[in-house]
């Protein structure tokens, strides 16, 4: 059955992860962001480990898979996510975030080769400058000033942690079960984003409807749904195929926006989205 429906994972992938965009949207302003990425760490632990024993699922067998796993995950999920949500929260617009975190593609590339001796063709390449192009396109009306190194910083540390976890996963621990595989990612970026939120934040949380719904979100659609997904297309694809698809995350996200928050983007983004997709599709072919 996974057979029959795997040829629409990238794209069920990609709508799912896109909206991690609204999560934050709806979270960031009665939480702080460490904070709340601890509690939907802590609520993704609580699920799949319950899946996980439910299910009877084969946990990782030697110490040194625990190791590779948490680490991967730390590197997809803490300094990722940790980034992308202090970038916002200290004022960095989406748009600069989603085009920071764009050139993640690219540095995947270089990376696959250097690391994962995987060869990069031409057309790839020139898919992967392509797409770069259409994102900063769909983008470009949303980037505005005001915002300091506080907030550009995290946004660049984000972009190196989503990098590096790929290749170390598709290079240490591609493939491992979905369902301890998560608590095994997910408990030691827990352990440090919650030392890290116990330092520097103050741990008041408002807890409202906007605030519920964007924790269960992140938690069931992100978490379980799109993790779950890319963790399947580390196992299944090279880590160019695989770091392309970031690049129809940030179309997909304006679209998100113009549909539930009425937010509009200039005709010059319909350009970028197009240039995009043929990029990706140069990219993947």
């Amino acid at each position: 059955m996974t057979h029959r429906f795997s040829g629409t994972f990238p794209l069920l992938f990609v709508l799912l992860w896109s909206t991690g965009f609204i999560g934050a949207r709806l979270g960031l302003p009665h939480i702080e962001p460490l904070t709340f990425l601890l509690i939907r760490y802590l609520l993704v632990i609580g699920c799949m480990g319950l899946i996980a024993v439910l299910t009877r699922a084969p946990w990782p067998q030697t110490s040194l898979q625990w190791m590779h796993i948490g680490i991967a995950g730390l590197l997809v999920h803490g300094v990722y996510l940790g980034g992308v949500f202090i970038a916002i929260s200290n004022g960095l617009p989406a748009g600069v975030a989603s085009l920071v975190v764009g050139v993640q593609p690219l540095l995947t590339a270089v990376g696959a080769g250097w690391l994962l001796g995987e060869t990069v063709l031409k057309r790839q390449w020139l898919g992967l400058l392509l797409g770069l192009l259409g994102v900063a396109l769909v983008v470009v009306n949303k980037i505005g000033g005001g915002f300091g190194m506080a907030a550009l910083v995290p946004a660049i540390a984000a972009l190196m942690g989503i990098t590096a976890g790929t290749l170390y996963q598709k290079r240490f621990c591609p493939s491992f079960d979905w369902r301890t595989g998560a608590v095994a990612q997910f408990v030691p970026t827990a352990i440090v984003t919650g030392l890290l939120a116990w330092w520097f934040e103050t741990g008041k949380i408002a807890w409202t409807g906007e605030l519920v719904f964007a924790l269960g979100w992140l938690v069931l659609v992100l978490s379980l749904g799109a993790v779950s997904l890319l963790n399947w297309l580390i196992r299944h694809s090279n880590a160019v195929n695989i770091a392309s698809l970031f690049y129809l995350v940030p179309p997909c996200t304006a679209v998100f926006a113009w549909l539930l928050f009425g937010e509009t983007f200039a005709g010059i983004a319909l350009l970028g989205m197009v240039l995009t997709v043929w990029g990706v599709y140069l990219a993947r072919k």
